[in-house]
């Protein structure tokens, strides 16, 4: 075989077995890489956006209280796959104080309350309709995931889906008192 057509089967190969966990918005992270967090110790930026219900939620306003912020889209295959894990979280760790706002990006509301509704999600879902909140918080793929501890320091992110309530779990070790 030359070495053209060695490089085209390559990348068919590649492309066929290589299934992201992450959609693109800038990057992705193929299915043979393990998405990690990323740490930091930074000051989460403030935003004001509303909820499916038309309440205005202020990050700031969270403070004193440990906060995960999701990115995701109901397009996104990676983000539905991870849902359900996010669900199981917030149903044990919600009455430990842990916020959990699910900010949709770019979305028409309805779909993103469908969504919300069809995965039996009881969480905190916020609109991003204009995409402003995810470009201040520079979400180049979905789902991206922040966590925030209870002073407004972002402790860790990651792009990527979580495979695992565990993998979740693990992660709040940085922000739960």
């Amino acid at each position: 075989m030359n070495r053209v057509k060695q490089i085209a089967v390559l990348v068919v190969l590649t492309a066929v077995l290589g299934l992201p966990t992450a959609c693109t918005i800038g990057t992705t992270v193929s299915k043979n890489e393990e998405p990690s967090i990323v740490q930091m110790s930074v000051s989460a930026p403030d935003f004001q956006l509303q909820d499916l219900a038309g309440k205005t939620v202020f990050l700031s306003e969270l403070r004193g209280k440990p906060v995960v912020i999701n990115f995701w889209a109901s397009w996104c295959g990676p983000c539905r796959e991870e849902m359900p894990y996010i669900q199981q979280v917030h149903e044990k760790w919600a009455n430990k104080g842990l916020v959990i706002l699910a900010i949709n990006i770019q979305e028409n509301p309805a779909v993103a309350s469908k969504f919300m509704a069809d995965y039996k999600l009881t969480f905190t879902a916020l609109l991003d309709t204009k995409g402003e909140v995810a470009a201040t918080y520079k979400v180049r793929g979905i789902p991206a995931t922040f966590f925030i501890d209870k002073d407004g320091i972002i402790r860790g992110q990651r792009v990527g889906a979580f495979s695992s309530v565990k993998q979740i779990e693990d992660s709040l070790a940085r922000i739960m008192p």
